[in-house]
């Protein structure tokens, strides 16, 4: 199965996922689209035709296509989408599209649909028009890093569609987590199952979802253990923090809830090697939370005193023994630095504007563009703070742009003439990771020619260096000399720009 379908489903109907409106249900309702369990065939009729387990729209007899706006249960970051067609077979769209709004403010209201499907709504395409396969499990990735809160589908030009599932990562309101204490591991805020043992019965999402477990398959359940060892599974926290509670729920598991449970934290970047890491056996940095523990059938265990100091953390491993089945894992903490944990475009525009400030000078060393980018704030997407760096970049003058070029290294140099963070530096030299392999002898011409442009132009040589050879750079250098200086500012300038586009797109993590 494809990554993505790792994270969440953001438009999953336990998590609070809605259809709110179609432009035609004529054979199949659209609240089908997000029902959790997996869609059935049944020979029935009703009066509008056969049944199907599924949203499915009349034949339609003119021009455009048909639609659906779903609200995510969970606003948060797109990964991937599953468009299942199950047992539509002649009557499946033969393409769909897939498009994403962010809708700011606390709960829907009754203006919520009118907003959407206003003229000033600001739709993004998350997937442009692509053909589907009947009666089949149609995986596609999204590469979008925005923050959504409602999705629209389109089909073309109708037909019939299962299930909708929507995966990615919670982004919730920063603003939420400033005080108080939360549930640092609930899928609400962020937390997901990164690794497991053995999920042979159910999965460890399960462990995570709101609300108490209403059957036993709502929890996460291993196979019967047979040899050595324990299982156990690990939960990145949406949140990090400090955890003062833990609460351990065996409910609806009698004859094979876990003997006993201990409980490991650890504070670790992500990624799939530290997943990985974090997954061995041996994997160092694991601190004890709760010592093994006897539990008991059926039961709601809370632990508080029994915790032991493990500092802030962004993991938890949770261990039973030797196998058996738990419902739901609580951890109780106070959120750090919450705005730190946000992703893409939306962690931008949480920070308080100090942080934001010294993020984005890493990105662009001019004052005065900054002061511009800054009051554009909030960004509705990326392309919205990519277009409010360039506008503020070509409203800049000679003594402004020239700011911006004294914070950069010259080629093959350690550092640039202006201040530099230790982000801004770690990027400088991995955009001139490919021109500083080359040999001693064509690194001491580049600086010879840097010295000789200087000279010229008073300005450090700027060129977006990212993949760039030695050879290639050395090249562009020897023709911008004979350039006059007001034409090479601007293509220095436009260097610029580039530069700064890639750096914004690091900021995001893209």
């Amino acid at each position: 199965m494809n990554d993505f379908t790792q994270f969440v489903d953001l438009a999953a109907e336990r998590l609070g996922g809605r259809v709110i409106s179609a432009n035609d249900e004529f054979f199949g309702p659209k609240e089908a689209l997000v029902k959790q369990p997996k869609p059935i065939f049944v020979e029935r009729f009703t009066d509008r035709g056969h049944w199907m387990d599924g949203w499915e729209t009349r034949r339609r007899r003119t021009p455009g296509c048909d639609w659906c706006i779903i609200r995510l249960g969970l606003p948060g970051i797109l990964r991937g989408v599953v468009v299942d067609t199950s047992f539509f077979t002649g009557n499946y769209p033969a393409r769909f599209s897939l498009e994403g709004c962010e809708l700011r403010g606390a709960a829907p209201d009754k203006d919520e649909l009118k907003k959407l499907q206003a003229a000033t709504a600001k739709w993004t395409e998350l997937l442009p028009e692509t053909e589907l396969k009947g009666d089949s499990q149609n995986p596609f990735a999204i590469a979008h890093s925005g923050r959504f809160t409602h999705v629209r589908l389109k089909i073309y030009p109708d037909g019939g569609v299962a299930r909708l599932r929507l995966y990615g990562e919670v982004v919730p309101d920063a603003a939420r987590f400033t005080k108080g204490e939360f549930d640092l591991a609930a899928v609400a805020n962020g937390g997901r199952p990164i690794a497991t043992s053995d999920q042979f019965y159910s999965e460890p999402l399960n462990l995570l979802m709101p609300g108490r477990a209403k059957v036993m398959s709502d929890g996460w359940e291993t196979r019967r253990r047979r040899g050595p060892g324990h299982d156990w599974v690990i939960v990145k926290l949406g949140l990090a923090g400090t955890i003062h509670r833990l609460e351990i729920d065996t409910a609806h598991f009698k004859g094979n809830y876990p003997d006993s449970c201990s409980v490991e934290a650890c504070f670790a970047e992500g990624g799939k090697a530290e997943i990985s890491r974090l997954a061995s056996a041996s994997a160092a940095g694991w601190q004890q939370l709760l010592s093994r523990t006897p539990l008991k059938p059926n039961h709601r265990h809370i632990f508080q005193n029994q915790l032991h100091e493990a500092g802030e953390a962004t993991h938890v491993r949770l261990n039973i023994f030797p196998d058996g089945g738990v419902s739901r894992f609580r951890v109780f903490g106070r959120a750090a630095q919450a705005a730190d944990r946000l992703t893409g475009i939306e962690r931008v525009n949480q920070m308080a504007r100090a942080q934001a400030a010294k993020a984005l000078l890493d990105c662009c060393g001019s004052k005065k563009w900054l002061e511009q980018v800054l009051a554009r704030r909030p960004f509705s997407d990326a392309a919205g703070l990519y277009d409010a760096s360039d506008d503020a970049w070509e409203a800049l003058k000679r003594k402004d742009w020239l700011a911006a070029f004294r914070a950069h290294p010259a080629i093959g140099a350690s550092k640039g003439t202006g201040k530099q963070t230790e982000t801004a530096r770690r990027w400088s030299a991995g955009e001139q990771s490919v021109a500083q392999k080359a040999s001693p002898d064509t690194l001491a011409v580049l600086a010879a020619a840097n010295q000789a442009y200087q000279a010229c132009f008073g300005h450090v040589f700027l060129i977006c260096a990212a993949g760039k050879t030695s050879d290639e750079i050395l090249k562009s250098l020897k023709e911008r000399l004979a350039n006059n200086p007001e034409v090479e500012l601007r293509i220095a300038a436009d260097e610029q720009k580039k530069i700064t586009r890639l750096r914004l797109e690091k900021l995001l993590g893209l």
